[in-house]
């Protein structure tokens, strides 16, 4: 019977032979090291040992390495980039996300004959659909605990990002949930400070949500930072499911995967799952990660929302990466656990970004989080609201924003500001 393999993609660049540069990795991330050592057998090679499944040469150029080598280099030589797939066998780590990140994204990215190596991709097995669970919530879970159906999820982030206490934290919630906003979030770098305590902020802000669905019948969700330890994680979510919070928020890069499964394991709250420290995992071109293949891990780990920048943001990532991100995120993982989870823009957006992000993502299915883009309103963050809202509406109905801000008085003065 045929063995389950995982099998990996990588954008190398080489100065040596692409071919031969593949089979170091291999055998550097399975059975193999610098020289053969007893007990490395034909039959344990066969066995354990990562494949070379395929060396696609993209392109040879004189250049200089992407990246700085223990070996002396010109300023200028032959250098080759390829797409490189290899594969392991699947018994030799088991379904753990933990030990797959060691194997398809370990010691290969210090290998000399590297001068750049990118992770493009992974492909895994349905045995890792049995161990993790994926999102518990997802794209249909958020909607229906945000009664937000047929449109994007219309979302802010508290502005300023530090600075107010729990209870002006709350004052500028009860104002949002008076303009019926969807979705809020607490800033990363918002977490449990003696200036703002979470467990303070968590009952100002929850008296002001709980009032406001009491009158009005709409209860927006809030994601509050749980970042910390293990322990500290579980205390801040209980917490909050005894306040009748509807969502939580994690810096995944700074808890670990580790701390990240455990969460996911005792979670009874949507994980909207921040991806803050992104840039230096990917911003080199050649090196490091592609979100294709980084947010697999922690989407199978549990991630219900991941964020995913957003179109002419105000980072560095061009607007087709965005939406290549997006896409990604509602790309079942496998046949029978589709495990999508929804994408978040963020970053710099405002109601310019509405058609862009809705023509390149195909479906309204998403979480739109808007800081300044609300918060910076000429009349206020209720008609900032209104105006993305309004931006929303009239792109589905495949109206231009012009047009429909000649009767939508919220989205015209939001029309009049610049993009970020």
């Amino acid at each position: 019977m045929k063995q389950p393999r995982i099998q990996a993609d990588y954008l190398l660049e080489t100065p040596g032979d692409p071919f031969r540069t593949a089979e170091v990795m291999a055998g550097e991330q399975s059975s193999g090291t610098f020289v053969r050592v007893p007990g490395e057998t034909t039959q344990l090679r066969e066995r354990a040992a990562a494949e070379v499944v395929e060396v696609d040469v993209l392109e040879e150029f004189v250049g200089t390495r992407s990246l700085p080598s223990a070996e002396p280099s010109p300023l200028a030589e032959r250098l080759v980039r390829a797409r490189v797939t290899i594969s392991w066998p699947l018994a030799t780590l088991g379904p753990s996300l933990p030990n797959l990140m060691a194997t398809v994204a370990g010691n290969l990215f210090e290998l000399r004959q590297v001068s750049g190596l990118r992770l493009l991709d992974i492909r895994l097995p349905d045995e890792f659909a049995s161990v993790y669970t994926g999102p518990k919530f997802g794209v249909d879970g958020t909607r229906e605990l945000a009664g937000v159906h047929g449109r994007p999820i219309i979302g802010t982030i508290i502005k300023p990002s530090v600075g107010f206490t729990a209870e002006e934290t709350a004052s500028l919630v009860a104002n949002l949930c008076e303009a019926r906003i969807d979705f809020i979030k607490d800033d990363e770098l918002q977490a449990d400070g003696p200036n703002c305590p979470f467990n303070d902020r968590v009952l100002a802000v929850m008296r002001e949500i709980n009032a406001s669905a009491d009158r009005t019948g709409k209860k927006a969700m809030y994601a509050f930072n749980l970042t910390g330890d293990v322990e500290e994680m579980k205390r801040r979510h209980d917490f909050l499911v005894r306040n009748g919070a509807t969502c939580l928020m994690v810096s995944v890069n700074s808890v670990g995967l580790a701390g990240f499964i455990e969460l996911a394991k005792f979670s009874e709250l949507p994980i909207h799952a921040h991806r803050n420290g992104w840039g230096y995992l990917s911003r080199h071109p050649q090196l490091g990660w592609s979100f294709n293949a980084w947010h697999k891990i922690w989407r199978l780990a549990g991630a219900d929302h991941m964020h995913v920048n957003g179109l002419g943001n105000k980072f560095s990532e061009p607007d087709d990466s965005v939406i290549e991100s997006a896409r990604a995120c509602m790309t079942p993982m496998f046949k029978e656990k589709p495990c999508k989870v929804m994408p978040v823009f963020s970053s710099g957006q405002t109601v310019h970004q509405a058609p862009g992000t809705f023509a390149g993502l195909g479906s309204p299915d998403l979480i739109m989080t808007a800081g300044g883009g609300i918060l910076a309103h000429p009349d206020g963050a209720a008609a900032g609201v209104t105006a993305l809202r309004e931006a929303w509406e009239a792109t589905i109905k495949g109206i231009p924003l012009t047009e429909y801000g000649s009767s939508h008085p919220a989205l015209s003065a939001a029309l009049e500001r610049p993009s970020a």
